[in-house]
This record gives structure tokens, C-alpha cells and sequence, in this order.
């Protein structure tokens, strides 16, 4: 059982705080996110030459995966998620300093592997409060991280107007999300749940969490795929005007978020298992709506479907996943992360092959068919309600 610093921590200022942590790292993301056009001018790189040099952040990433359970487990999330937060916002004003593209590799897989670390400390920080609540609110916090996506979104826009440069649009960024983390940080749950306990730190992932993790893993080709071939898909397959090639994205990403804040109730109501396997439905029946009739409105509402079947899975997932208390919490999110990751950064250039060897649609039947997998799969997972 987790335990909270007493009188000066409630249980709802600390899922507060832990909300903090998980808008700190949306905002930072977004924020870097909307500025990239802007320093590949500055940077002077062609679309291959960009490519090859964003690769650096997932690399990042997955390299800090197994260091993430490792140092989560051994020193305790709380303290691990006060400094990657930290760390990660401060590695922004690195990225707008950035003249060479070698300078913007290094940073940016400081910038993958300080936000991994984040996100492995701070999911395990969510499932110590979910515990403490005796009920589902993980996909609340993820809802508040695609909240925190619009946000950063939106700033960037702002600093766009105002002539800000990156540098200076980023050092704003930093210093809010420290002012956040130490207004915040005193209420983060003190001890992870299993900490305790005799949890072994190092320890084969059992047949369990390889599930979870697959479960996991079909999401977020699925999530990876709307975020990457949308747009494309409304180009080609729906064939609209430039101006609504973003429609689809725009409405996949609001249910998605949306979905993430009435997630927990409908899993309350329903049932962990059944959320997941009505996730599995929503996703595969979204796609082939907009496979099957690659109209305008029917595409968008397929897309709008879809988001409403990916919101909850990875949430619910990781909740599962730092309960399962076999292993210690963070190297069980981690475990489970580096499975789930696998398809978030391997699927869509998958999708890309198969769609030029056949077509984007047959593409997006393949995508259906891995979405139902994840409800399929959720029946054999041993998730509990």
C-alpha cells in the first residue's frame, strides 16, 4: 500500500501533484513539437535529413527503458519523478540553442531519455494514488498529459505570433513547469506500493505482463498510425483539399483526450476487462467504418470512434502492469512500456511498406484487425476489476 505524507499531503493534493507531473510532460513535449519547423529552417535540413535526425529522441527512449524500472525501483519514484521532470523541461532551451544538426541529436536524445525516465516515474507515482482511491483514475492522469499536448499546442502558436524564438518560447516553458514541480512536489506519494515488499528488482517479465505488454503493443501501433498517417490517409483515400487533411487527426485526438476523462468512470462501471475488450470493438469498428467508406464524414466519424477505443487501453494497461506486484512498479511499467513502444515507433513505418505494396487502406484493415486484438487479448490478461 502506498503511503502519503500525512496532514499536509491528502489523498486529492496528491493526485494533483501527480497531475502536475504528467502536464509538465505533455506541455514540454507539445511545446518542443510546435517549434520543429522553425529549427529545421534555422537548421537548414531537408524532410530526409529531419527524419534522420528525430530519430535520436526515440532512440533516447528506448535506451532509458530498462535504466528507468532499475533506478525507479532503487531510489523510489518519487524523487526520480521530481528530477527527470526537472531535467526534462530543462533540456528545452538546449534544443532552441542548437546550430549544428549534431547539437540537436545530442539534445534531443537527452530530451527521449529524460522523458522516459519521466514517464516511468510518474505513471508509477499514478498507480501509488489509484491505489490509495481503491478505484480506476489512471486514464484521468494520461487525460490531462493530451490536455497539456493542446496547451503547448496553443503556446506555441501564441510565441509564433509574438516573433519569439525558440530559445526564449522554451526557457518560458521551463521555468513554469519548475515553478509547477516545486509548488507540487511536496505532496507526491512519499513510498511506491510493493516497496515493501520482497518485489525482486531484476526479474524476467512473466507470461502476464508479456501480455499486458502485447495488449500494449497493438494500441499503440494503432495510436502511433493515427498520429503519423491521418492526415495522408484524408489526402489520399478521402481525398478532401489541403485545408481539412488535419480533420481527421484533430478529431481522433479530441476523443481521445475526452476519453481519457470519462474513462475511469466507465471503467468503474464496466469493469477494467470489459473496458479494454469494448476499447478493442471501438478501435477495429472506427477503422473499418473509414476503410469501408472513405467519405468525408464517414471517415471523420470512423476517426472520432477510434480515439474513443485507444483512450483507455494504455491507461488501464499501466495500471495493471505497477499492481501486478511480482516485480517491483517501476520495472513492471517499464516492462510493459518497452512492448507498447515497440508499436508506437516500429508499426507506422510498417503501415508505410504495406501501404506501398498494396494500399493505405489495406494498410488500416491491418490496423483494425491488431485493434481488436487488444480486446481480444484482454480476456487472457488477468486484468482484475
Amino acid at each position: 500500500m502506498a503511503s502519503f505524507p500525512r496532514v499536509q499531503s491528502p489523498i486529492r493534493f496528491a493526485r494533483i501533484a501527480v497531475s502536475a507531473l504528467f502536464f509538465s510532460a505533455g506541455f514540454s513535449f507539445s511545446s518542443w513539437a510546435s517549434r520543429i519547423p522553425a529549427i529545421q529552417q534555422k537548421l537548414a535540413l531537408n524532410e530526409a535529413g529531419l527524419g534522420m535526425v528525430l530519430l535520436s529522441l526515440p532512440v533516447g527512449l528506448m535506451l532509458s527503458l530498462p535504466v528507468s524500472g532499475y533506478v525507479v525501483a532503487r531510489f523510489g519514484s518519487r524523487i526520480v519523478s521530481i528530477i527527470a521532470c526537472l531535467l526534462y523541461a530543462a533540456v528545452l532551451p538546449f534544443l532552441g540553442l542548437v546550430t549544428q544538426a549534431w547539437e540537436l541529436v545530442t539534445a534531443l536524445f537527452l530530451f527521449g531519455f529524460t522523458g522516459n525516465l519521466l514517464n516511468i516515474a510518474m505513471n508509477t507515482q499514478g498507480v501509488n494514488v489509484e491505489e490509495k482511491y481503491a478505484r480506476s483514475i489512471m486514464a484521468s492522469f494520461h487525460g490531462v498529459w493530451s490536455l497539456a499536448g493542446f496547451t503547448g499546442a496553443a503556446t506555441g502558436m501564441l510565441m509564433l505570433y509574438l516573433s519569439a524564438s525558440p530559445f526564449v518560447h522554451f526557457c518560458i516553458i521551463t521555468a513554469v513547469v519548475w515553478i509547477l514541480v516545486l509548488v507540487v512536489y511536496k505532496y507526491l506519494p512519499i513510498h511506491d506500493i510493493h516497496s515493501g515488499s520482497r518485489a525482486p528488482v531484476f526479474a524476467r517479465p512473466d507470461n502476464a505482463l508479456l501480455r499486458l505488454g502485447l495488449i500494449a503493443f497493438c494500441c499503440m501501433v494503432c495510436e502511433g498510425t493515427m498520429f503519423d498517417w491521418s492526415g495522408i490517409y484524408f489526402s489520399r483515400e478521402v481525398k478532401v483539399s489541403e485545408s481539412f487533411t488535419t480533420l481527421g487527426f484533430v478529431a481522433f485526438m479530441t476523443t481521445m483526450a475526452g476519453g481519457r476523462f470519462t474513462g475511469d468512470w466507465l471503467s468503474v462501471k464496466l469493469g477494467r476487462m470489459k473496458m479494454i475488450r469494448l476499447s478493442g470493438l471501438l478501435i477495429a469498428s472506427g477503422l473499418m467504418l473509414a476503410v469501408a467508406l472513405p467519405y468525408l464524414v464517414p471517415a471523420t466519424i470512423g476517426f472520432l470512434i477510434t480515439g474513443m477505443g485507444v483512450s483507455s487501453v494504455v491507461p488501464l494497461v499501466y495500471s495493471a502492469a505497477g499492481r501486478s506486484g511480482k516485480i517491483a512498479s517501476g520495472v513492471a511499467l517499464a516492462a510493459v512500456s518497452t512492448i507498447g513502444y515497440l508499436g508506437f515507433l516500429f508499426g507506422p513505418p510498417a503501415i508505410g511498406l504495406i501501404a506501398e505494396a498494396f494500399s493505405l487502406r489495406w494498410s488500416f484493415t491491418l490496423i483494425a484487425f491488431l485493434g481488436l486484438c487488444t480486446g481480444i487479448l484482454a480476456r487472457y490478461s488477468g486484468i482484475e476489476d
